[in-house]
Order: C-alpha cells, then sequence, then structure tokens
C-alpha cells in the first residue's frame, strides 16, 4: 500500500510515531494509501528545521524570493493535471473541478511573485529638523497554515505562497483524508529552487495540530475549516501569544427577487449548491425567493438538478463526484431524511443515490428541500454536502433580515436587474463576502478572502492586501543624521562650512 509521509527540509521524511491514517478512494470505497500522522516530537522536528531555515531565508532578498516564485508558477501551470489527478483520487471532485482548483491557487502564486511592490514602505522626510521617518514590514519567523480536505491545493497556495514571498518559513499540515497534493506542492517548490526547509508538510490529526498550537516557536496560524474548530484554534492560538486567522464554516444564501432572470438565477444556483458535491466554504446552500417567484425558481432548478451526471471524479462524463468519505456521507443524508419531519418539502432526494459496479462509494444525489424553516437542522446547520434549502419571503426586506439573523457572515448574493436593489443589498448584508448575480463570490487575488460574524476568527482576511499583512510585522523608524558640515575639526568631506 502506497505511503504519504512528510516533507521537512526540502526530502521525504518517513514517519516516526508509528500512526498512520487511512486514505481512500471515494468513487470505490477501497482503502488505497496510508498517511503518516506526526506526534508532537516530529512535528518539533519540523519546526526545528524551519527555524534554522529562517535564518537564512528571512535574510534573503526579493530578487532571490521572486525567482523562485516565477519558476513555481511554471512548474504548477506544466503539472496541473498530475496536481488535480491526485486530488481526485482522493478528493472524488470531478476532474475539471481539481483543475479549476489549481487556477485559483495559481492567483495566488502570482500575486507572489509581485510581492516587491506589495512590500514597499512608506518615507517621510523632514519630519523635523534633518529627521526622517520610514515604516517596513518584515516576516515573522516561522508561521504555520492548517488546511481542509475540500481544497487540498488551493487553500494551502492561499497560504504558503505568500509566506514565504514575505520571507517566513512555513509548516503545512494539511488534511489527512486527501495528503498527497500538498505533498506535490512541496516538492515543486523545491525542484523551483525553493531553499531546504523553508516550506514543511506534516501529516497528522489533533496531536499535530494541538503541538503546532503550542509550539514556542511558531509566531502565527492560519485556518480553514469548520466553525467549532476554527473559534478553537483561534482560543488557543491566541492564548499562546500566536497571530491567528481562523476561517470557519458558512451557510450562504442567495437571495432571489422578483425582478430576477429567473433562468440565471437557477442555473448559478444549481452550480453554486451542488458543484464539488457542495463541499465548499462558499457553496450556496440557501436560497430565500422573494415574493411570488418562488414556485417558478423552485421547478426551475429541480429541472436543472435532475440533469447532472453523478460518477466518478475521472470519468469525462462526471458533472458531480461522490461525498468524501462514508461518514460524512451518511451525516449529510441524515439531513434529508429529518427535513419533513421539521416542515420543509422535499422536492428532490438524493440519499438513495448510488453507482452500478461502484456501490461501495461515496455516493449521495443531488437533494432539494423548499419551505425550510429557519429553526430545522437543515437551515442552522452547514450541512457541507449536495442540498439546497428554499426559503420564502414575501419582500427584500424581510429576506435582508433573514440573512443577517444567521450567525454566518461568509459569503451571500442577490439576482436582480435593479441597480438601486443591489446597491442597497451590499451595503446592508452582513457578510464578507457579497455577489450580484454572481453566485460564488470568491474574490480574485489580489482582493482578500474572509467573511464576518461566526464565519472568521481574527482580525485578517486570508490572502490579498490582508494575508501579507498577516505574514508580515510593521516597523517604524525614526532617523537623524548630523549634517556633514558639523564634523570635528580636522575633517575635511569637501563640504562648505556655511549653511
Amino acid at each position: 500500500m502506497k505511503t504519504v509521509n512528510h516533507w521537512i527540509g526540502g526530502k521525504t521524511v518517513e514517519g516516526a510515531s508509528g500512526n498512520y491514517g487511512p486514505v481512500t478512494d471515494p468513487a470505490t470505497g477501497e482503502v488505497t494509501t496510508q498517511v503518516a500522522l506526526a506526534s508532537a516530537a516530529e512535528v518539533d522536528a519540523a519546526v526545528q528545521v524551519a527555524k534554522e531555515a529562517f535564518q537564512t531565508w528571512g535574510q534573503s532578498s526579493l530578487a532571490a524570493r521572486t525567482k523562485v516564485l516565477f519558476a513555481y508558477r511554471a512548474l504548477l501551470d506544466a503539472n496541473r493535471d498530475a496536481i488535480a489527478e491526485l486530488i481526485t483520487a482522493e478528493h472524488g471532485k470531478v476532474h475539471s473541478d481539481a483543475l479549476g482548483e489549481v487556477a485559483r491557487g495559481l492567483e495566488i502564486v502570482e500575486l507572489a511573485c509581485g510581492i516587491t511592490t506589495q512590500l514597499k514602505g512608506e518615507l517621510s522626510t523632514s519630519v523635523s529638523n534633518r529627521v526622517d521617518v520610514s515604516s517596513l514590514r518584515q516576516p515573522l519567523g516561522v508561521v504555520a497554515g492548517i488546511t481542509p480536505f475540500n481544497f487540498p491545493a488551493m487553500v494551502p497556495m492561499w497560504m504558503f505562497p505568500l509566506a514565504v514571498a514575505c520571507g517566513n518559513t512555513f509548516i503545512l499540515k494539511p488534511s489527512e483524508k486527501d495528503p498527497s497534493a500538498s505533498v506535490k506542492l512541496a516538492e515543486l517548490m523545491t525542484e523551483a529552487g525553493l531553499p531546504a526547509g523553508v516550506l514543511n508538510v506534516v501529516h497528522g490529526d489533533k496531536v499535530a495540530v494541538d503541538a503546532l498550537l503550542a509550539h514556542p516557536d511558531i509566531a502565527a496560524v492560519s485556518f480553514v475549516g469548520s466553525t467549532p474548530i476554527a473559534r478553537h484554534i483561534h482560543t488557543t492560538a491566541s492564548a499562546n501569544g500566536k497571530r491567528v486567522q481562523a476561517l470557519g464554516g458558512a451557510k450562504n444564501h442567495m437571495l432571489v427577487l422578483p425582478d430576477a432572470d429567473l433562468d440565471a438565477a437557477a442555473d448559478a444556483a444549481v452550480s453554486a449548491a451542488y458543484g464539488s458535491a457542495g463541499e465548499r466554504c462558499m457553496a450556496i446552500s440557501a436560497v430565500v425567493a422573494v415574493g411570488s417567484i418562488a414556485d417558478t425558481l423552485v421547478e426551475k432548478i429541480r429541472e436543472r438538478a435532475e440533469k447532472i451526471k453523478i460518477g466518478p471524479g475521472n470519468d469525462p462524463d462526471s458533472e458531480m463526484g461522490p461525498l468524501i468519505t462514508a461518514a460524512h456521507r451518511d451525516k449529510v443524508a441524515s439531513y434529508v431524511k429529518g427535513a419533513a419531519a421539521q416542515g420543509a418539502d422535499v422536492v428532490l432526494d438524493g440519499t438513495g443515490y448510488t453507482v452500478e459496479g461502484k456501490e461501495n462509494g461515496h455516493w449521495i444525489g443531488l437533494s432539494l428541500l423548499d419551505h425550510v424553516k429557519t429553526d430545522s437542522d437543515a437551515y442552522r446547520d452547514e450541512i457541507f454536502g449536495p442540498v439546497l434549502c428554499v426559503l420564502r419571503t414575501e419582500t427584500y426586506e424581510e429576506g435582508v433580515a433573514l440573512i443577517n439573523a444567521s450567525p454566518f457572515g461568509n459569503g451571500t448574493a442577490i439576482f436582480t436587474r435593479d441597480g438601486g436593489a443591489a446597491r442597497r443589498f451590499q451595503l446592508e448584508i452582513q457578510a464578507g463576502m457579497v455577489g450580484v448575480n454572481v453566485p460564488i463570490p470568491v474574490p480574485v487575488g489580489y482582493h482578500s478572502f474572509g467573511g464576518w460574524k461566526d464565519s472568521l476568527f481574527g482580525d485578517h482576511h486570508i490572502y490579498g492586501n490582508d494575508g501579507i499583512h498577516f505574514y508580515t510585522r510593521g516597523k517604524v523608524v525614526t532617523t537623524r543624521w548630523p549634517d556633514p558640515s558639523d564634523a570635528p575639526a580636522g575633517v575635511d568631506l569637501g563640504f562648505p562650512r556655511n549653511h
């Protein structure tokens, strides 16, 4: 059986704890790989390697860093398919979706390639007699990233390219459910010329996470995952004196006004709710239909959802793959099975879906729930699967109030032809990312990604300017130099003796 080991100091390092976790092919249910799970001692060893590497990398020139990043960008581009194949094999998402994930990660690498302009400081001259004041940003040291299973390549690339471009060294703890893509990313970084120890990958479970959160030599922690764990990460790491950005869960709403193009809205709802099997923190999981258009909209969504082809991710005809694990599949199904008892109309029930010849895969079909109540489990919880809830309101104001009452504030969208309504919405809605006729408003790389309320813990969003600020700290220097004409007698620098 294949074993995925750690990547420390620019090379593969076999696990020493004796503990391994299973990696499953979601399309077949078969365990295809085992991944080494690090002990606290192994985490410490990786941190010490990163700490030593920082002594040189933190002082390296911007030209040296960007040379590596430009080479890395080229290698990633050349290896898109290979990375996507690893993602599909362990996560289950279809190949085209995996390719899209790599492309979005590349955006952040490209941002990191331009770090020379992003790290420019500021200068004020002559703030007083012969006094100048300048500000600059410097790296933190060793930083860590803890990433989720749903985007095993993209989310790590939201973190480490900017971190190392800023002069830090990095410890990546990816999800143990689909670890291979992260190792491939690190191998390519070494091939691009990154010095040994600057980027390290340590696999593990809670033991490894807790070791990272407590380690005195780690200056900052980035995290993407569920809200309960994000809250724990933020609380624990902050208590240990670390800078933290912890992105949590979501319940993203799409408000559809009566004047909207309903065909466009239905297309958007289906792609945003069911793409990547709903395993996205930016998935639309709740459509809020305003006024009389609800019945028509639900029917249009149903018609489209029934045509989605579900199958193995490596099948070019598949539009949606399986869920990551059987346990997660069963949890998602439980929300659908309990929906009717809590007042919802089950328009589509995908819980009995399977694929012929691959019955042991983690399959589930598309589910559509109408007339969902705000106190139901299907609405309150982040399901993280292909389940779309439809809620109904009579007015725009009621819809906004419903969305703002949610404890989550990750992303939201409005579908309308009315510019005034769209403008009101983007100002009144309590969410960090807003789409106007755009169902998944994930910002491009040079803007920052992050939510509000229980979707973000910490002050910084991820990537963009916020990411650069997170991985650096500011310093202000006030300088006064004596004028050369003030030199002691006997020293002549060729300056006149008068003023």
